[in-house]
């Protein structure tokens, strides 16, 4: 039989097979002898109390075999099937083409960037020399901004769909069987190329299409259907479906939609900066101890608080991570964190944003553009305090809540450089005022979070799409248009890899069943 129970054990032991036999053996009080092995299910980090423990479900068999777990998945060959687009290669748009070939339908891909490999030179030209290759950067290209953003997993959808069936398939292409189990599953941006080269190689060997340094420029339309799309090189894809995976950050994919009178709408998200502490800091105060064990990984936080009848929230924190400069445009600052597999770099970072409704925005809530020309209004205000080359404005934590100048920076992850720069000269003021209430706040929250050793990083504004592409609640399209899938975060509907692929999935579902 197989019985599942909870057991605690200290960090350094919930690896031991047999401290984890005993602990089951002494939880259903049977003799260790009548287990033949023990799975984990579910790993997570307690440190709620004076002394940090793993809390660990596991799966434990009592006199019978053990068994192993297969990850893999056996693709249908679909060269010949019907076709459905797929515009964007981020994870909405992958899992799309995963799902397309379960559900017998054949995937075009098309991607405005470069794959995964050949997007690493565009990369350190921005964090080297501060130059953005406006098809090519941290957003654009194979993977999306996921891949050479961390990769982090964790996700709160799970209403949405089979969160599962979405990790299951990251492991069956290369990723690490521990996302399956941690509480907060993370696979690392050095993992995560090499992850996103075999997904696609799947496509391509099931019969699907990738097709890279494509750019969409317009959807072909009959009587009110979708034909399919038209490129930048004048070349036109046919199918009788079309999933707009585009992410958060294609505005020419707003504007070709708006110019076609194709019905968008603007959409409140949220903006702030980024904050960065050594990451010894963060583990002090997690862990409760002068210096983290050699058992417990880089420790995270999540801190919320109402701020003048609004939110301000952590989002995306990343344990010894890097933030990275994530323009999509020349004249304009954007940053975002990441951490590799190991986050054994020395600070945490994390964005800390305030949430964006529309009343705050002036202009008619009708106008479709109005939150994104907000958005671009702030990340070129920072480009202008920053001076070129993407030198980001900062300022210390305590310097900004006390309204200083900051006399120097401290040492930081952020390769292009920073300025010491007043961040509410950069920022709206009644943004910069709630950042600077919740600071002290979190600091009471979070035992050594308030500190002139931190410094803010601005902007952080990619946290969500500022424009959403409305479509149908139960049949997943447009409602103007049939079989366009408006899809993942770029159209309003996901916030992460998870929920993005998650979405993905759900939306090939819709068009498998529709064609």
């Amino acid at each position: 039989m197989v019985k599942e129970t909870e057991i605690v054990c200290p960090p350094g032991q919930h690896e031991d097979e047999t401290v984890i036999k005993e602990l089951a053996s002494a939880s259903l009080k049977i003799p260790v002898k009548r287990i033949n092995g023990v799975k984990t299910i579910k790993r997570s980090i307690d440190a709620r109390g004076r002394r940090v423990v793993y809390r660990m479900q596991v799966q434990v068999f009592i006199d019978e075999a053990f068994k192993t777990d297969h990850y893999t998945i056996d693709y249908p060959n679909v060269s010949t099937a019907k076709p459905v687009i797929i515009v964007g290669a981020g994870p909405a748009g992958i899992f799309a083409a995963l799902q397309c070939i379960e559900s017998g339908l054949k995937p075009i891909i098309i991607e405005r960037g470069k794959d995964v490999k050949q997007r690493r030179r565009d990369l350190a030209n921005i964090n080297k020399q501060g130059l953005v290759n406006t098809e090519s950067n941290y957003c654009f290209g194979e993977g999306g901004a996921g891949t050479y953003s961390d990769g982090k997993l964790y996700t709160r959808s799970t209403k949405r769909g089979n969160v599962n069936q979405v990790l299951k398939a990251f492991v069956a292409h290369g990723a690490d069987e521990d996302i399956l189990v941690d509480a907060r599953p993370h696979i690392g941006t050095n993992k995560l190329p090499q992850i996103i080269t075999t997904m696609r190689e799947t496509i391509l060997n099931a019969g699907g299409e990738v097709l890279f340094n494509k750019k969409v420029t317009s959807l072909l339309v009959s009587f009110d259907k979708i034909q399919g799309v038209g490129l930048e090189s004048g070349e036109k894809i046919e199918a009788g479906a079309v999933i707009l995976a585009t992410g958060h950050s294609a505005r020419d994919v707003f504007e070709m939609l708006h110019r076609q009178n194709i019905l968008i709408e603007a959409k409140p998200f949220a903006l702030g900066v980024r904050i960065e502490h050594p990451q010894e800091i963060i583990d002090r105060a997690q862990y409760h101890c002068d210096v983290r064990g050699p058992y417990l990984p880089p420790s995270y936080y999540s801190l919320v608080e109402q701020v003048d009848s609004r939110g301000v929230f952590s989002f995306c924190m990343c344990p010894g991570g890097i933030i990275a400069p994530c323009s999509t445009d020349v004249d304009e600052i954007v940053v975002n964190g990441w951490s590799p597999s190991k986050r054994n770099n020395p600070y945490a970072n994390s964005g800390t944003v305030v949430q964006i409704n529309l009343e705050d925005v002036q202009g008619s809530d009708a106008d479709p553009f109005k939150m994104l020309r907000f958005q671009q209004q702030v990340e070129q205000a920072a480009f202008r305090a920053g001076g070129g080359k993407l030198v980001a404005p900062a300022q210390r934590m305590v310097d900004f809540f006390e309204g200083r100048s900051s006399t120097d920076l401290p040492e930081n992850s952020y390769l292009p450089g920073t300025k010491s720069v007043q961040l509410k000269e950069v920022l709206p003021g009644w943004i910069s005022e709630r950042l600077r209430k919740a600071m002290p706040v979190f600091g009471k929250k979070m035992k050594g979070y308030y500190t002139n050793e931190a410094i803010l990083v601005g902007v952080e504004s990619r946290t969500s799409s500022p424009v959403k592409i409305p479509r149908d609640r139960e049949t997943f399209q447009h409602p103007q248009i049939a079989g366009l899938y408006p899809c993942g975060e770029g159209a309003g509907y996901a916030g992460g890899i998870i929920s993005a692929a998650i979405d993905g999935i759900n939306c090939a579902l819709a068009a498998a069943k529709n064609l």
